[in-house]
């Protein structure tokens, strides 16, 4: 019996530098700029190119930013592995109508902003405690009844969702945001 419990007292062997566990690859967050032919049909090209291979598009913004030569700009915010993200913007720069694509994120400095519609509802202290909130997050009244307010705000993604939020507890009723606009810093032009 004692060569029984000396065997099961025994420490296993550690077999951690033997496994072999995979990396899970990175998600990333990337804002792209793409330039495009301001021209029916053009923004489901896009679409498609995403849906199509199962992307998904978290944030899309599009409008004409130069009359004169008919292009307009289509800002994605889109998440995926750096090969994904690699794919996306090879898959956009062969698209027909797509004059540049530029990878904000990648590139370094640049601006991104949102714009937002917050509707929210209440009268007394928690109307008080709305406006004073407002007040701090910069964002404006729009339109005003006696039981509720619309504001007005624009700030980077995580402002309007911490905005969202503390209005959540005092009476949200609605929000309507725009989507990411986006642009480098600094002169160089996409």
């Amino acid at each position: 019996m004692s060569g029984a419990s000396a065997t099961l007292d025994r420490p296993k062997p550690s077999s951690s530098f033997m496994e072999i566990r995979p990396v899970e690859p990175t998600i990333e967050k990337h804002t792209i700029s793409v330039l495009v032919d301001n021209e029916p049909g053009v923004l489901a090209r896009v679409i498609g190119l995403f849906s199509g291979r199962g992307y998904n598009i978290e944030s899309l913004t599009v409008a004409e930013t130069d009359a004169e030569q008919k292009l307009s700009r289509m800002t994605i915010v889109t998440s995926g592995t750096r090969m994904i993200i690699e794919q996306i913007k090879a898959q956009l720069d062969r698209l027909v109508p797509v004059h540049k694509v530029r990878d904000l994120t990648d590139e370094g400095p640049h601006i991104e902003r949102e714009l937002a519609l917050i509707k929210v509802a209440g009268t007394g202290e928690r109307r008080i405690e709305a406006l004073r909130l407002a007040d701090i997050f910069k964002a404006r009244v729009v339109d005003a009844t006696l039981s509720s307010f619309v504001f007005e705000m624009t700030g980077t993604v995580d402002e309007v969702d911490d905005f969202v939020a503390i209005m959540r507890q005092l009476g949200l009723v609605d929000v309507s945001r725009t989507g990411v606009a986006a642009i480098s810093k600094g002169p160089a032009a996409l």
